[in-house]
């Protein structure tokens, strides 16, 4: 299967992202932001950090790069992207995604293990995940997901709704919400499900001896989806 990590002025976890996808067997390119094509992928994956330092808000430049154009043609030819933290907020501003991320909601950076729970099954990226629950790793400062009581009511109908903040029992409550993310919403696919962006970052957490490896099981998956 191969793969493309997108590099914008600013990202610091495409190099992670690439140890990631490499390590379970992805054939990665990263592609540079400025480019106007895609090599030919499988995966196209928006990696976390600080495109542009967040200036304007965040993803809001990097939606306006080159290489976009060719994101979103793939993403509507029904390929598979992949928007992980700043990666999420991108695709948020590029329209792949509804909503919003706004800053936390008592203005802190967060940088800690979480909990999340799976929503849905019915697609590429969790369809065989045997755990429902997940611990994973957030570092943000703007990842309170906001949108629309008409875009939140299409999230639920069509079961878009893709990973939400939980304890490790998973119960979804005030408790368990690290950042005021309206429902708890930690992800989000979109109506065809091959998009799919989420605050957390599963490339962090693949080895049981530096973090935990329940991140091993969605790039698994994902791979085993292809094979």
């Amino acid at each position: 299967m191969k793969s493309s990590v997108i590099i914008f002025p600013g990202s610091n976890c495409d190099r992670d992202m690439d140890v990631a996808l490499r390590k379970f067997g992805f054939k990665n390119q990263m592609v540079w932001h400025n480019d106007k094509s895609i090599p030919k992928s499988d995966l196209i994956v928006l990696p976390g950090g600080f495109s542009y330092g967040d200036y304007l808000r965040c993803g809001s430049i990097a939606s306006k790069s080159k290489i976009i154009k060719s994101v979103i043609d793939f993403a509507n030819s029904g390929g598979l992207v992949l928007g992980i933290c700043n990666g999420f907020q991108i695709l948020t501003e590029t329209g792949l995604l509804n909503g919003i991320l706004q800053q936390n909601k008592f203005l802190n950076f967060i940088c800690s293990n979480v909990f999340v729970k799976v929503k849905d099954k019915n697609n590429n990226y969790f369809n065989e995940v045997k755990k429902d629950v997940l611990e994973l790793h957030i570092a943000h400062n703007e990842g309170n997901y906001f949108c629309s009581e008409d875009e939140l009511k299409s999230l639920e109908d069509n079961n878009q709704i893709a990973v939400t903040y939980c304890g490790e029992d998973g119960a979804e409550n005030e408790t368990t919400n690290p950042n005021g993310a309206i429902k708890n919403i930690a992800g989000i696919f979109n109506n065809n499900k091959n998009v799919l962006g989420m605050m957390p970052h599963p490339e962090r957490m693949i080895d049981k001896y530096l973090s935990g490896e329940d991140g091993s099981l969605f790039f698994k998956n994902i791979l085993d989806n292809f094979k």
